[in-house]
């Protein structure tokens, strides 16, 4: 019992306490002033209400149009940023390109003008060159001084060394090569009515009468007549185009004294030499000929034909004759002008 009334006793403070608050509460209230609208006002009140919901409404649609727009306008901004990102990336790429092959260009366009710097080089040095003068090379013998020489092929014969014909007719290849060649190059300024046919160790001479004389033996007495013609022809030939350099040098203003002249005179088959006041004629036929003399001779005409060279030299910028030039006569005689320059190179070293 005693708990059951310590419990009601308990409930009782409770409810107590309760009523205590609502009391309060009520008296609070009381107490505060309450402005009481009337419906005029209420009306006002809620149409002002009403408006300015209204425009709030109008304030959030415009602005839901203008976010829509930024949002469209953003999304073609990302359209374009994009765009302008792949053309950034593909430009840079192209540039790059460019610029190695620009690199490349510029190594390539080095290369090239050095190459044309030592090809300009060489071209001078080539125009310099004369092919005749490294192709021919007019001397004497270095051990028996009677004979000339011809890219050390011996010319003549003497008592005491019979030169083999293979040799003298290789020497006589090479000097109706040269004379025809120099010949040909001023032709048709140049009268050429006899022809030298270069054949190589088997050159023929060509009168004006197309009446041809072979230039290589062996000879016997029977065709010394033929061989001494041909040797005749080709001083007569060799005199020709000397007149004719003596003719170009007084046509280009030169002293009459300083024009090109022959250090031995031809006359026929005749050369002739004035030293100490004294005149030495040789004649190049062989048949009733003494061998020393004969040999002195064809000395003395390569002698005069080494002067019609260097005269040819000073005045040409040679270079070698077309097809076309050389189709009359063959173009004979191109071993010996390898094995001529192989022996030259041979006896510099």
């Amino acid at each position: 019992m005693r708990v059951l009334s310590d419990k009601l006793d308990k409930e009782v403070e409770d409810v107590n306490r309760d009523i205590q608050a609502y009391e309060a509460c009520i008296q609070r209230l009381e107490g505060e002033s309450h402005d009481v609208l009337s419906e005029a006002g209420f009306l006002k009140e809620k149409l002002k209400i009403e408006e300015e919901e209204r425009k709030l409404e109008a304030a959030i649609e415009e602005t839901e149009k203008q976010c829509a727009k930024v949002n469209a306008e953003l999304k073609e901004l990302e359209m374009k940023s994009s765009r302008f990102k792949e053309l950034e990336e593909r430009y840079w790429h192209e540039f790059n390109n460019f610029q190695f092959q620009l690199i490349s260009h510029q190594e390539e366009r080095d290369a090239i003008l050095a190459k044309i710097e030592v090809s300009q080089a060489h071209l001078e040095l080539l125009k310099q060159t004369n092919v005749l003068d490294n192709a021919f090379s007019i001397g004497c013998d270095k051990a028996i001084k009677e004979f000339g020489t011809i890219n050390n092929f011996r010319l003549g014969r003497l008592p005491k060394l019979q030169l083999d014909w293979d040799e003298v007719n290789a020497a006589w290849g090479l000097a109706c090569l040269l004379l025809h060649t120099m010949c040909q190059y001023f032709s048709p300024k140049f009268h050429y009515r006899i022809k030298i046919l270069p054949m190589g160790s088997y050159p023929r001479i060509m009168d004006t009468s197309n009446n041809t004389y072979d230039l290589f033996g062996p000879v016997n007495l029977f065709w010394s007549t033929r061989y001494d013609k041909a040797m005749t022809l080709f001083l007569t030939c060799l005199k020709d185009f000397c007149e004719f350099a003596r003719m170009k040098d007084l046509e280009n203003n030169i002293p009459p004294d300083k024009c090109f002249k022959l250090p031995y005179g031809i006359e026929n088959d005749k050369l002739c030499r004035v030293e100490d006041g004294k005149v030495e004629v040789f004649s190049i036929t062989q048949s009733f000929n003494k061998s020393e003399n004969w040999t002195k001779a064809l000395k003395y005409t390569l002698c005069d034909l080494k002067w019609a060279l260097f005269w040819f030299i000073g005045n040409t910028s040679f270079h070698p004759l077309s097809a076309t030039s050389l189709a009359e006569p063959p173009p004979g005689g191109a071993s010996y002008v390898k094995r001529s320059i192989k022996s030259k190179s041979d006896s510099r070293h």
